[in-house]
């Protein structure tokens, strides 16, 4: 497992859009993790540590988020902001190959693809975090976004991990569902 520096748990509740309130609020969680990324300022070719710590966080990780809803998750996404040592395909690592198993099991399943997004950037970057449905990735209602960034990382031996759910959709959701025709 890597070496976890700082974790942060963000949770954020939506009452009203353009002065519309809403039935029940719609609640987003979001685990923030900074961790040692061991294969920084080196080219390497295994990247298994990275593959195994993604499974590791998620599943060190999903109760928590769980706990932090009002209702269901029906929404997921996750993302990574790479230091400046590393490179993108450490943040795909980490995300892809084994995150999202942990995740879905703790929310009971999830058929569509879990919304992600990599970048590199300096302690303190912004990331767009993207959600999606977790069964139907034609959900639109669900196609939104989280603006997350954690101060002082990642450093630039580090990855910045963020993982979230969410127990609705966008609050004023008008335009429509399913594929298009």
């Amino acid at each position: 497992m890597v070496q976890i520096r700082k974790l942060a748990l963000l949770r954020e509740q939506a009452f009203a859009e353009m002065g519309h309130t809403v039935d029940r609020p719609v609640v987003r969680a979001v685990a923030l993790i900074a961790i040692v990324n061991p294969c920084a300022g080196r080219f390497v070719r295994d990247l298994t540590d990275l593959i195994e710590a993604g499974a590791a966080l998620s599943e060190r990780v999903a109760p928590d988020l769980v706990k932090m809803l009002d209702g269901p998750a029906v929404a997921y996404g996750k993302g990574a902001i790479v230091g400046s040592s590393g490179e993108l395909e450490h943040g795909h690592a980490v995300l892809h190959p084994k995150l999202g198993k942990p995740l879905r099991a703790a929310i009971g399943g999830g058929a569509a693809l879990m919304p992600s997004a990599v970048k590199i950037g300096p302690p303190g970057s912004t990331l767009d975090l993207p959600l999606g449905h977790k069964d139907d990735a034609w959900s639109r209602g669900h196609f939104d976004a989280i603006t997350v960034s954690l101060g002082d990382g990642p450093r630039p031996d580090e990855i910045l991990v963020a993982i979230a759910l969410a127990d609705g959709g966008r609050l004023l959701h008008r335009i429509g569902e399913g594929a298009p025709r």
